[in-house]
């Protein structure tokens, strides 16, 4: 095994280890492609999957394999829609059967550190779906909580507002300015210490760099 490898095989399963100690099921995995079978384990015909933005997920392909066996996506980012569509769409993934997701940080105490602009995505990982699994790069982990915000200003917000071409001032500087524009995405804030009482949670870690 190669010295990168190794050190994120190492972060990883040290950090499904702290999820598992704060009540979260969680799993490491070698590969993306073995991350997108356990997803696909779970999918079964005509059930509802929503999807919340994850750049990780879309990378893995999974609405193609989800369609593919009879599974209903709910993707409130679809391309051509109205506002109003999509709100709606953002709803119903808050009732799906399996909602998937990815978090914006990461803690190696076992923590889910992230940022929405409407707050459908960390709603939905907090509590609606019957069962809602979280897939994250190595890349995503923190040393701690301070650590995790710091990625959030960093690398998560800016690189987000540069994929949906917002005119906020970190798409010119690289990081978060704390903006007060109109336009604003870094509006609700969410911190899991712990797994939500009555949400099915499992946390995936990957080591390939997908996702912002």
């Amino acid at each position: 095994m190669e010295i990168k490898d190794w050190h994120k095989e190492t972060i990883g399963r040290k950090a499904v280890e702290a999820f598992k100690k704060n009540e979260f099921d969680a799993v490491y995995f070698s590969t993306a492609e073995e991350a997108a079978a356990f997803i696909m384990s779970h999918v079964k015909p005509e059930m509802t999957v929503g999807f919340g933005g994850s750049m990780t997920i879309k990378k893995m392909g999974i609405q193609d394999k989800v369609k593919g066996v009879g599974g209903k996506v709910l993707d409130h980012g679809t391309p051509g829609i109205t506002r109003e569509e999509m709100l709606a769409i953002a709803r119903e993934e808050m009732l799906s059967d399996l909602y998937l997701c990815s978090s914006n940080a990461i803690t190696m105490d076992g923590m889910l550190v992230n940022i929405d602009g409407i707050g459908n995505r960390v709603g939905a990982m907090s509590f609606g779906p019957k069962k809602v699994i979280i897939v994250a790069s190595v890349d995503k982990v923190c040393k701690n909580e301070s650590a995790a915000f710091e990625r959030l200003e960093g690398i998560a917000a800016p690189m987000n507002n540069k994929r949906l071409e917002t005119p906020n001032p970190c798409t010119k500087t690289g990081v978060c300015v704390n903006c007060q524009a109109p336009t604003r995405i870094c509006r609700v804030y969410s911190v899991m210490r712990k797994k939500p009482v009555a949400t099915d949670i499992t946390v995936v870690i990957i080591p390939e760099s997908y996702g912002f």
